[in-house]
């Protein structure tokens, strides 16, 4: 029997339906937005996955293309490979949810949303979200003694139209939105944000945050009514899902035996070094603790076996988690001994490539990022298909974390999730300073390529970004920098970190990347793994962040303050032109005949909108200038009393015709050859030869009368002055 629930949120019901579809899952529901439905589901495995050391959740979003009432483009005529969207809105989904699982729970858990029907106006991504707390809310319905998941999430996205926020903006809305932020939240707190902003304050964020609270609040409540009207007709038995256990003995003989080394290795600030030491730790705790007649330290030992080298790895990993948490909150010390607010050093180079078209190299403690800017025209443009309908990107980030910058290997396959999901936060961050298409006609590709890696390289991407945009002089609107902050919270005690290493990363309790100009944020991503912090401390953070980014922005500055003047000289010259949209046909020509005529004989690439826009890009500039002239010689009127260049077409008797703009020809009658008298017109001019001709006249008909004796007189009248 289905049940079905709804709260007015913004524009439209938020409604919340299951029971009727998808009965075989654990946990199923629909959540529809106005003509928007998603269907999410959720099953747990009954059994742990054996030897797992980690939280074994996947997470899938699909984009039906019979959502929008289309039929996928391609050969295959049916959905592939998940696209960028859909990747980044399974992390969207996946980030909130992942923390609120029980500590040591390795059954496994998956996510499923699809989405069934879009109306174009509103997002799913919310929406899958809101499903998949829901789905998980209905999972473990009876309840088991353990609840998996401490749920439910709210989760909304607000934006700001007119100074005035709005709940669930329509895609219509967030092209005029000063922000797009999407927020999710237990009763404790905010777990996530999300953000692609226009140079907005600090104090705007919280605020929005403020503003979405209620909302939050009320949706969280929707979903706790649904399971209580579930609850008493479920026939499904309760499971014992059963977290591993922790061995308190192991780890503290662990603690016993590494406490003091460890406190050596807290010290040391170079990242191979402390690597180095805590392998050399491990392997003499294996040494003293596991042998081939080792018996368990404790008779409680979960398997009743010896200790393995991973018992090992896994003990001192906790030791090390706890160690670095008392060492932040207690002794207010970090790993190396930086204070609090201390940023590692940074070093900025620019143009360090010397055929690319611009490059920056970014170095911050451990942390290194090269990135590479490149320039193309109109037809580098990425064709993106998405569910609201199609657009064009003209400008791209993308990022890439090869093995070795972390002195790893592994094989090389396609981009990952985080390689996907670090990029298009990248790209969001300079998105709002690049130049319109209008000022800077360019397709802009930037690539980063992280040379290293210890904390934060999706910021030191976009620090490395900037230098390349300015170092191939595209006209941003102002730098940006990004940072991340980390936090540490027990209880009262809370320790706010800038430009966080990844062990304060892995064992911290948020990782708070925050990007902007002087002016104010561009981008925000913010993960917590505890179960919410408030609208205050996070106004705490971002004070720190915006004083961190300053310090980034100096240090930029002091390499390059501004774009370049000019791009490099092996970038495409590009041009614009507007011609009469009725001229149009004429550059084109029948079947394109024109066009590809032009194209072949200049080798440059010329592209044309409906509005009559042309734009014209070459490698070379005498091949731009040629095809530009070309194409203003097919649009361009006759004007009379204007001199030309021609070429004579045909000689008569009487005269000779001159081509003097593209399929336009004119007679020059032989009185006006010369001054003096003319008998034989090829005494004058012959078939093929350039000449300069003044157009003097256009009769009735529209033919165009000619004179080479006219612009002869009127340039030897130029040259004299």
């Amino acid at each position: 029997m289905s049940e079905k629930i709804e709260l007015k949120l913004g524009q439209e019901n938020l409604i919340i339906e299951t029971g009727e579809v998808a009965k075989q899952a654990d946990g199923a529901v629909t959540v529809q937005y106005g003509g928007t439905v998603v269907l999410v589901t959720a099953v747990i495995s009954d059994k742990p996955r054996e030897e797992a050391s980690f939280f074994p959740l996947f997470v899938e979003y699909r984009e039906r293309t019979y959502a929008a009432g289309r039929i996928p483009g391609g050969f295959f005529k049916r959905e592939g490979r998940p696209s960028e969207k859909e990747i980044l809105t399974a992390r969207l989904i996946d980030r909130p949810i992942r923390p609120l699982f029980v500590k040591n729970l390795f059954n496994e858990v998956q996510v499923m949303a699809m989405v069934l029907s879009s109306d174009g106006e509103n997002d799913p991504d919310v929406l899958a979200m809101v499903g998949a707390s829901s789905a998980l809310m209905l999972a473990n319905v009876p309840f088991s003694e353990v609840i998996p998941f401490a749920g439910p999430i709210g989760a909304l996205r607000v934006g700001k139209v007119n100074e005035q926020f709005i709940i669930n903006p329509t895609y219509a809305q967030l092209d005029e939105s000063s922000l797009d932020l999407v927020i999710a939240a237990t009763e404790e707190g905010v777990v996530m944000l999300e953000a692609a902003v226009n140079e907005v304050s600090e104090e705007t964020i919280v605020e929005a945050i403020n503003f979405a609270q209620k909302n939050l609040q009320d949706i969280m409540k929707l979903q706790l009514q649904l399971q209580e009207k579930v609850r008493p007709k479920s026939t499904r038995f309760p499971r014992q899902l059963e977290p591993k256990e922790i061995d308190i003995e192991l780890i503290k003989k662990v603690e016993q035996e590494s406490l003091k080394e460890l406190g050596h290795i807290f010290e040391i600030s170079k990242l191979e070094k402390r690597v180095e030491k805590t392998d050399l730790l491990i392997k003499q705790l294996v040494e003293k603790l596991v042998s081939e007649e080792s018996t368990p330290l404790d008779s409680k030992h979960l398997t009743g076996h010896a200790y393995t080298e991973q018992d090992i790895e896994t003990a001192l990993n906790e030791v090390i988690k706890q160690q670095i948490r008392k060492l932040l909150l207690e002794k207010k010390k970090r790993i190396g001994g930086r204070k609090y607010n201390e940023i590692r050093p940074i070093n900025c180079k620019v143009g360090v490539l010397p055929r690319t078209h611009g490059s920056g190299l970014f170095t911050r403690g451990e942390t290194q990022s090269l990135s590479v800017t490149t320039l193309g025209s109109r037809s580098d443009e990425q064709m993106v298909e998405a569910l609201e309908g199609k657009t064009f990107k003209n400008f791209m980030l993308h990022y890439s974390f090869p093995p070795f910058s972390v002195g790893e290997i592994r094989p090389i396959r396609g981009p990952g999730r985080r390689e996907i999901g670090h990029g298009a936060l990248a790209e969001r961050a300079l998105k709002p300073v690049m130049p319109s298409k209008e000022n800077f006609p360019y397709t802009v590709r930037v690539v980063s390529e992280i040379l290293e890696s210890n904390g934060s390289s999706s910021m030191a991407t976009v620090c490395s970004g900037t230098l390349a945009l300015m170092d191939a002089g595209i006209p941003i609107k102002a730098p940006v920098a990004g940072i991340a902050m980390g936090l540490v919270k027990e209880g009262d005690k809370v320790a706010i970190l800038t430009d966080i290493l990844g062990l304060e990363d892995h064992f911290g309790d948020s990782d708070f990347k925050v990007t902007g100009t002087r002016d104010g944020i561009t981008a925000i991503q913010v993960d917590i793994k505890i179960k919410g912090i408030s609208a205050d401390l996070i106004s705490q953070i971002l004070a720190e962040a915006k004083k961190a980014r300053f310090i980034v922005l100096d240090k930029i500055a002091e390499v390059i303050k501004q774009p370049r003047s000019s791009i490099s000289e092996y970038a495409p010259r590009i041009q614009v032109l507007m011609i009469d949209t009725n001229k149009i046909g004429d550059v084109i020509g029948p079947g394109g005949k024109t066009i590809r005529g032009i194209i072949q004989k200049t080798g440059a690439s010329v592209d044309i909108e409906d509005d009559g826009r042309v734009v014209v890009s070459a490698q070379q500039p005498q091949a731009l200038k040629e095809a530009i002239d070309i194409i203003k010689g097919l649009t361009e009127d006759p004007e009379v009393g204007k001199i030309y260049t021609g070429r004579i077409k045909k000689v008569t008797n009487f005269g000779a015709f001159c081509e003097f703009l593209p399929k336009k020809e004119g007679l020059i009658h032989v009185s006006e050859l010369a001054e003096k008298f003319v008998k034989n017109v090829e005494d004058i001019v012959k078939v093929g030869q350039e000449v300069k001709v003044k157009l003097i006249g256009i009769d009735e008909q529209g033919r165009v009368k000619l004179s080479l004796k006219q612009a002869k007189c009127d340039n030897e009248t130029a040259a004299s002055k």
